[in-house]
């Protein structure tokens, strides 16, 4: 990571990161402060814990320098904003020693050092604050007020990030308790000298980006989606023409774009979004990427449109049983069927293509498109096994010559290079189903779902919901199924063929015998199937499987 940062990660306790004239600033477009009652709570153990502990590790603070003593917050501000409250809050507490004139010289001065230290100069013409942590556009004002007051702004119809700021005040001074202004003072610096953050200063926002995925990557989850939402907004704003109520209406924009998707989903819904309109780039060139497109103010504005119009698409891409897909009447049930089979096997490449289609295509083209690339998926990606990566860059050119209006129809995309080049042939499609294995502990529902659309294939309307996943030679078989199968039984026991649907399983380590009878009387036809054969060993399993294995070429096939 250090070979795109400016300098290396170095811990710094709260009061290190405020010293030295140093200050922080939140873009104006990052995201609100957002910390409730739940947050405030958990960092209030950890204070309560440092007696007994000694230090507490607060994370990641992720920087971008812009001067020599400035630096923009990428990660990091609602701790750093909680921080300085609870600062405050005991600040609050020494001021009202000092009104009731307890020791007032001493508070005086406590309060003095204190505020130089850790939260700003106060102006001396307009008694307001020159704050060391600077916030966004919608918590500056309201911020700076509370600190020159060290009091919580009492305003009509305040807004609920800053009744958020009010209550934090209030919740962390109604917690803080000392018999003197020296404890107060002590309390103060206990938690500022062993609060400590790991600061990680970055050259811009590119290599921002880069340190978020690479963190992210290591489970430590950073705000990228306000990354890159302060490039966005900075860009749309350059010329400053942008009016305070037009800015509100693009903040809900984007707000409602976060709602759909949510943060986990965000990094990829941007990378799918892209990959419809340009060359496939990955996780790590991604924001730089996104940064070509977005280079001027109206650039920028014509990609939050972007993004906005294709978030119901992607969140409905996501969920089967969105009610998105009401829209589409009849259609609505197949389209559920082959999203939910890709859910099911956690089958995402398509999503660029299926994401362009909507836009450009009737209706009864997109699901025709949705079937064949649900085919492709069954074939080439559950049981051929094929490399996602050359997958994602052929459906990368199929999206976007959706994109660009070259592809109308669904035939268009069956019918390209880029399909008939990843569409694993029948011969080769049977070959890998012919001893086609899933571990059926962790994966019954998949193994359901791909033997119901068999036993569909031969005119039923089975839901694989309302089956029981039943093996033939049971997973832990009694000795008598050893005769059969010897020392292989092992490797068996998971294969395809080994595995019949039924209604209920009563039947468990049942011998073969008892349990053709069954088969042989059950309404599924791939039971009946193996019901016909005499004994239950290597060849015939072999043999039923084979069988399987044409069932499914017929099953899952797209006519080229």
């Amino acid at each position: 990571m250090n070979d795109f940062m400016l300098m290396a990660p170095a811990n710094q306790t709260f009061g290190e990161l405020l010293s030295n004239g140093v200050k922080y600033i939140i873009p104006r477009f990052q995201r609100d402060y957002a910390w409730d009652q739940e947050q405030w709570e958990d960092l209030w153990v950890d204070i309560e814990s440092l007696d007994k502990e000694g230090y507490h590790y607060m994370g990641y603070i992720v920087l971008q320098k812009k001067g020599q003593y400035d630096f923009e917050v990428i990660d990091g501000q609602q701790r750093l904003i909680t921080m300085s409250f609870i600062v405050l809050a005991a600040m609050r507490k020494i001021k009202d020693l000092a009104d009731k004139c307890i020791e007032a010289d001493d508070n005086k001065e406590r309060l003095h050092v204190f505020h130089e230290r850790m939260i700003g100069s106060k102006n001396p013409i307009t008694l307001k604050v020159d704050n060391k942590l600077s916030l966004n556009r919608n918590n500056r004002r309201h911020f700076r007020e509370v600190c020159s007051r060290m009091n919580a702004l009492n305003e009509r119809n305040l807004s609920k990030t800053n009744q958020l700021l009010n209550n934090a005040f209030e919740w962390f001074k109604a917690r803080i308790s000392a018999d003197s202004g020296s404890g107060y003072a002590e309390f103060i610096e206990k938690i500022t000298t062993r609060m400590v953050f790991t600061k990680i200063v970055t050259r811009d926002n590119i290599d921002a980006y880069k340190v978020f995925e690479t963190l992210n990557a290591r489970g430590v989850q950073l705000s990228t989606p306000y990354l890159l939402k302060n490039h966005i907004f900075s860009t749309l704003t350059a010329n400053d023409d942008v009016s305070d109520g037009q800015l509100d209406e693009l903040d809900e924009d984007w707000a409602s774009v976060i709602t759909q998707l949510g943060e986990n989903n965000f990094t990829d819904y941007v990378r799918y979004h892209h990959n419809i309109q340009k060359k496939t780039v990955s996780k790590r060139e991604l924001f730089k990427s996104v940064k070509q497109l977005v280079r001027t103010p109206r650039a920028a504005g014509n990609y939050l449109i972007s993004l906005s119009d294709y978030a119901p698409v992607y969140a409905a891409l996501l969920n089967p049983y969105d009610e998105w897909w009401q829209s589409y009447g009849d259609f609505a049930r197949e389209i559920k069927h082959y999203l939910e089979g890709m859910s099911l096997f956690r089958i995402r490449q398509p999503f660029p293509v299926l994401m362009a289609a909507p836009d450009k295509f009737r209706r009864e083209e997109f699901v025709k498109a949705a079937r064949y690339l649900y085919v492709l998926s069954i074939r080439y990606n559950i049981v051929c096994r094929l490399s996602p990566n050359e997958q994602e860059k052929a459906y990368n050119k199929i999206a976007m010559k959706i994109f660009n209006g070259d592809f109308k129809r669904a035939s268009h995309i069956k019918n390209s290079e880029e399909f008939k080049r990843l569409y694993p042939n029948d011969k080769a499609f049977k070959n890998a189903f012919e001893f086609y294995k899933m571990p059926s502990r962790r994966s019954s529902r998949k193994i359901r779902f791909l033997l119901t659309e068999i036993e569909n294939s031969f005119g039923r309307k089975l839901s694989y919901l309302d089956t029981t996943l039943e093996h033939v030679c049971p997973c832990n078989p009694e000795q008598g199924w050893y005769k059969d199968f010897g020392e292989g039984i092992n490797d068996i026991t998971d294969r395809l063929g080994n595995m019949v649907l039924l209604e209920k399983d009563q039947l468990k380590r049942a011998d073969f015998n008892t349990k053709k009878q069954t088969y042989l009387q059950s309404s599924f036809r791939l039971a009946k199937k193996v019901g016909e054969y005499d004994t239950w060993d290597l060849p015939n399993l072999n043999h039923y499987q084979q069988w399987l294995a044409d069932q499914a070429v017929k099953t899952w096939r797209v006519d080229l």
